[in-house]
């Protein structure tokens, strides 16, 4: 296939419409089915195969068909790395959560009184309100409240010392 470049314009636009709708039934994407065609032409043209005029279309479709199934295989590689990427960072956000955790743990009883951290456990770790844990305590709501007010400001003071 030795063309001059009339006859490749010619058989460019001859095969194109057929080249490109093939492409994107299998790459389904109007860029990346545009790509593989152009990459087909572009090979052609650079290395010129030797193939007869009458098995040309055979032979472009099948170049087509081959270059969406790499098209296809690198999507996939890619999925992959960006799905082994998200786990990376999601592990690793754990681990950074778990830290914050045990260290906020530490601040917490290290620093506060049994009274403070009983207060807070009920609020926060049972969810339970200002009234429903001065009911279980036998401390009024405002006490709650004073409670949990200055435990928040001495676990901020703490961890704003440490940094």
């Amino acid at each position: 296939m030795d063309y001059s470049k009339q006859e490749f314009e010619r058989l460019f636009k001859d095969s194109y419409p057929h080249m490109y709708r093939m492409a994107f039934s299998m790459v389904e994407n109007a860029d990346d089915a545009k790509d593989a065609v152009q990459h087909v032409f572009a090979q052609i043209w650079r290395n010129k195969p030797r193939v007869a005029d009458d098995s040309i279309r055979g032979y472009l479709l099948a170049a087509t068909r081959n270059q969406c199934l790499h098209t296809l295989r690198s999507r996939q590689l890619q999925r992959q790395i960006e799905d082994e990427f998200r786990q990376d960072i999601a592990a690793s956000e754990n681990e950074e959560r778990k830290e914050l955790l045990r260290q906020l743990q530490q601040v917490i009883d290290n620093n506060l009184t049994e009274q403070d951290r009983r207060v807070l456990s009920l609020h926060y770790d049972e969810e339970l309100t200002y009234a429903e844990t001065a009911s279980v305590l036998g401390i009024s709501a405002s006490a709650v409240n004073k409670h949990i007010s200055r435990s928040l400001a001495k676990i901020r003071q703490t961890l704003k010392s440490a940094k």
